[in-house]
């Protein structure tokens, strides 16, 4: 996407201040929206997080939770039929009468019964699963957010440095019809013209490089992020200083934190695990009943079982392997709480810098551009080479452009911390 600036600016005396430029660029009229806060609209912002593969992913891992835990409550044990026919063949003698053949068959219906204790831990393990997935669909929101606000800010960086780009040159461009003119007069040396042309040069292929960076961006928002809009103009607020102390951003942050909710409630889940298969150590007994006929009706019967499996080595060293997975699951969720704890500390240290460096880089953006400003009216009344124009010129747009993006570093350090305290956006989606 090109940056859009009104026409009306190649009429502007080459004099005027690049402050005063700018701020003109940045009043002119636009008929798209404008937002205030260099972000996207809410709206778009919470229709793009629920149209994200990773959120629709992390739904359809909650919809199978929510089947597993109705597996799980009905328990893996199932009736078994089985049915036995056979001929029986007595030796007999004349004196017992005929030996047979005698059709015989037995019919069983069994099922193993699941203790209580294994039915009340596979009951909470389910619900356990369902919360776990639950809380993944949360974690793939911010996950998702977290994703948006960088792929903005790398399209904001690009942009900005598009409008430096676009206002340098169309400045040096001036410069140099400018001194084409005076050349023809007689009141400037070739020199001055030639390097006042080479100087527009460098800065439109400056340009069209940051314009194809620009573009870049553009797209892959645009692929990423469907549902955000891309405005012509996006207005920078001033970055505020941090209020709070960081301990108070660390219990905002953490209190709030998908990711150690999610690790919590692993190790929750892998616990219960544990505990299954402890309970798994005391084999399920299986009942059954039966009925039968022998000796070709003669002899009817009807009867229970009860089938007791006897443990093996196997049961136990599952037991033990759930032990171990449950430590590590709580061992990582430790881990993942320092580093969440560091995460806040440096995200709250580096918002705190920027915002101070992005007060100095923007006062000496401004000192720049006074000093170029000076420097051309020294020139044009014939008391400066074109030479330190060029200078003063390419030092004042390298000054501002260092300043918008330190400006932008601060305010993607501030917003990532609110994101992450859940003060930014209302993305969730139920």
């Amino acid at each position: 996407m090109t940056p859009h600036f009104p026409t009306a600016v190649s009429s502007l005396p080459l004099t005027l201040p690049l402050s005063l430029l700018l701020a003109l660029l940045l009043a002119a009229p636009d008929a798209r929206a404008e937002t205030g806060d260099g972000l996207p609209a809410a709206a778009e912002v919470k229709a793009a997080i629920a149209a994200a593969p990773l959120v629709a992913a992390a739904r359809a891992d909650l919809s199978a939770e929510s089947a597993n835990r109705e597996r799980l409550d009905a328990g893996p044990h199932e009736w078994t039929t089985r049915l036995m026919d056979q001929r029986r063949r007595l030796r007999s003698t004349p004196s017992e009468g005929p030996g047979g053949p005698y059709n015989e068959w037995l019919v069983t219906l069994e099922r193993p019964l699941r203790l209580p204790a294994k039915a009340d831990a596979d009951r909470a393990l389910g619900e356990q699963g369902e919360s776990t997935a639950r809380i993944a669909v949360e974690d793939a929101q911010h996950e998702t957010a977290r994703q948006l606000l960088a792929a903005w800010f790398q399209w904001l960086r690009t942009r900005v440095a598009a409008d430096q780009a676009q206002t340098q040159a169309k400045l040096l461009a001036r410069l140099a019809d400018s001194t084409g003119r005076r050349l023809k007069l007689g009141d400037a040396a070739r020199l001055e013209a030639m390097q006042a042309e080479a100087a527009a040069a460098q800065a439109d292929a400056q340009w069209q490089q940051a314009r194809a960076r620009l573009q870049a961006a553009s797209e892959d928002l645009r692929a990423r992020f469907p549902a955000i809009a891309q405005p012509e103009r996006v207005s920078l607020p001033a970055p505020e200083p941090l209020e709070g102390t960081l301990a108070a951003w660390q219990e905002r942050i953490a209190g709030k934190s998908h990711e150690l909710a999610l690790a919590g409630a692993e190790t929750r889940q892998a616990r219960l695990a544990a505990q299954r298969a402890e309970a798994e150590r005391t084999p399920d007994p299986v009942f059954g009943v039966h009925v039968g006929s022998e000796r070709g009706g003669e002899e009817k019967l009807v009867g229970v079982s009860v089938t007791i499996p006897l443990p093996g080595a196997a049961r136990g060293a599952a037991a033990r392997s759930q032990a171990a997975r449950a430590n590590a699951a709580s061992y990582r969720e430790d881990g993942l709480r320092r580093q969440v704890s560091a995460d806040i500390a440096s995200r709250h240290a580096l918002a705190s810098a920027t915002q101070i460096a992005w007060q100095r880089a923007d006062q000496a953006a401004r000192q720049l551009e006074a000093s170029a400003d000076l420097t051309a009216r020294a020139q044009s009344l014939g008391e400066a080479p074109l030479a330190e124009v060029l200078l003063a010129r390419r030092q004042a747009g390298e000054g501002r452009l260092a300043a918008e993006q330190t400006r932008l570093d601060a305010l993607e350090a501030r917003y990532r911390l609110e994101l992450d305290a859940h003060q930014l956006w209302d993305y969730d989606v139920d």
